[in-house]
């Protein structure tokens, strides 16, 4: 299928996990009642983001998957013949936890998951404290309406990431989000964290001919230290906006791109033709230090 209708739900959390799970679903319905046949929800959508401390009571939020949360987004997907891709804390065994996000199909059967690779270790975001890195690697799903790549928040600023998921298939790279600003920042510095979050987005895009689709959150948290900036977007194969979210609202919006302009992107601007294979074995390398 060519033709996609993108669902994309940015919702505020508050701290108990059933009132977020009821607004994601209505956010859900909304879109599907709008066209949507994929929607994607923000990082960790049914809590607030916790990483803002070390506390050990915060994997009590953590959760099988698939298991509750799935099982009835599976439900809610069937019904409504939707993909849904869903951010979730996963307790995976004693003591291992990822940040996780599942693929459900518009028939309701779980797909998969994919783990967050790349994990942030900064003031008000201690995500190395909770999740263990990744270990299934890059994944692409098979959905009924197009081939998904999934990666997760930090994981958008890293070009390897969005490379290899590209090169594994993916028509359209997701990212579910949670990032904002610290209220005590001036507004030169926060226009200019979110200019910079956008752009290597849409690089993304541009440098590997696919539609990408990123989902962050609103709302003041951390006792209103930090406000998440939303701005949740999707951008073409070459970087136009075809949506651009509020930095402050609560939106669900609808999409719809076109797959096919991959091939139109790659064939008039060759970057995978052009492609130095050979010469790219440095990259593996922590530095590259001189000899």
């Amino acid at each position: 299928m060519a033709k996609v209708k993108i669902g994309l739900v940015q919702m505020s959390c508050v701290k108990e996990a059933q009132p977020n799970l009821q607004k994601a679903i209505a956010g859900i319905k909304d879109a599907a009642s709008k066209g949507a046949q994929i929607v994607c929800l923000q990082e960790l959508f049914t809590s607030l983001y916790f990483c803002d401390v070390e506390d050990y009571e915060n994997f009590k939020l953590a959760e099988k998957i698939p298991g509750p949360t799935t099982d009835v987004l599976g439900e809610l997907a069937e019904e409504l013949k939707v993909v849904i891709v869903a951010s979730l804390f996963e307790k995976r065994a004693q003591g291992i936890y990822h940040n996780t996000t599942a693929v459900i199909d518009a028939d309701g059967k779980y797909l998969g998951k994919y783990r967050k690779m790349h994990i942030p270790d900064d003031p008000a975001f201690y995500e190395k404290f909770y999740f263990t890195p990744g270990d299934l690697g890059y994944k692409v799903f098979e959905t009924k309406y197009a081939k998904l790549g999934v990666l997760i928040c930090w994981d958008q600023w890293y070009p390897e990431a969005a490379r290899i998921t590209a090169l594994m298939g993916a028509e359209i790279l997701f990212y579910p989000t949670a990032i904002g600003w610290a209220t005590s920042q001036d507004n030169d510095t926060n226009t200019e964290q979110y200019n910079a979050w956008q752009t290597i987005q849409r690089s993304h895009a541009v440098a590997n001919g696919v539609h990408v689709v990123s989902v962050n959150r609103v709302g003041f948290e951390q006792d209103e230290k930090m406000k998440f900036w939303g701005g949740s977007f999707v951008s073409n194969p070459f970087g136009k906006l075809l949506y651009l979210a509020s930095h402050d609202k609560e939106e669900n919006a609808v999409v719809e791109i076109d797959t096919q302009k991959t091939d139109f992107y790659r064939t008039h601007w060759p970057f995978m033709r052009d492609r130095r294979i050979d010469s790219y074995q440095p990259i593996t390398k922590r530095f590259i230090d001189e000899a």
